[in-house]
This record gives C-alpha cells, sequence and structure tokens, in this order.
C-alpha cells in the first residue's frame, strides 16, 4: 500500500469517534484471529506430516544438514517443509499479540462479547480443545 494512502486512511480512522475506533479495532483483531488461527492449524499440520514422514524435525535436519544420500524429494520438502515451519512461528506469534485484544472482549455498543480457549487432555490422551463465549449488557 502506498505511503499516501496509508496516511489518508490513518488520517480518516483517527477522525473517527473513540469509541468507534475500539469497536473497529476489536472486531478487526477477532476477525483476523479466526483466519490466523486457521492458517495456523494449517501450517502445523504441513510441519507434523513432514516430521512423520522423515521422522525428525526441521529444527535437527536444518542443524545437522541434509544426508549425503539426499534425494531430490527430500531436497523438496526440505524447502516446503521450512516454509511452513516459518508460517507456523509467524501466526503463533500473532496469534498471542491478536489474543491480548480479542480476549477483552469485542465492543458492541452496550453488548461486551469475550471469548477464550483452552485445552484439556481426555483420560484417552487426546488433546479437547474449548472454546466459549462469555456476554454480558454493560
Amino acid at each position: 500500500m502506498k505511503v499516501s494512502s496509508m496516511t489518508q486512511i490513518e488520517s480518516a480512522f483517527l477522525s473517527l469517534p473513540r469509541d468507534e475506533r475500539e469497536a473497529i479495532i476489536s472486531h478487526g483483531a477477532a476477525l483476523r484471529l479466526s483466519s490466523l488461527r486457521q492458517r495456523l492449524f494449517l501450517a502445523q499440520s504441513k510441519v507434523r506430516a513432514y516430521e512423520q514422514k522423515y521422522h525428525t524435525s526441521i529444527r535437527e535436519l536444518s542443524q545437522t544438514g541434509l544426508p549425503d544420500d539426499a534425494g531430490y524429494e527430500l531436497h523438496e520438502d526440505y524447502i516446503v517443509w521450512a516454509h511452513w515451519a516459518e508460517v507456523a512461528e509467524s501466526c503463533a506469534q500473532d496469534v498471542v499479540i491478536l489474543e491480548k485484544i480479542a480476549n477483552r472482549g469485542l465492543v458492541t455498543g452496550g453488548l461486551s462479547v469475550s471469548s477464550g480457549q483452552g485445552s484439556v487432555i481426555s483420560d484417552q490422551g487426546s488433546v479437547i480443545t474449548i472454546q466459549c463465549s462469555v456476554f454480558s449488557i454493560q
């Protein structure tokens, strides 16, 4: 985006009342967080698939280097694997930051909407993710 366009957007945004700016940021953070969580899930799934295929992590492989007898497929997979690992790390960092904004709740006039997410481990060893929303009228 051009600098002049960004300046115009920032000026227009700052001309809005504070409550309206907070609502826009709150809603935008919630929408972006949803999208980032989906991308994080995809990236982590891709990374896990390569870890299972090669019985190692991208970190270990990067430290030790590719084996001398590595074929074309491993070279190609390594490039894609490293990409998805970077995407997962970047998304995870962004999720942490946006959760701080989203956990404050959506600003919707007199209605506040907060959401949270947690994980528990079932007695079968699988991880169960729980999401909840809390609504309160202010």
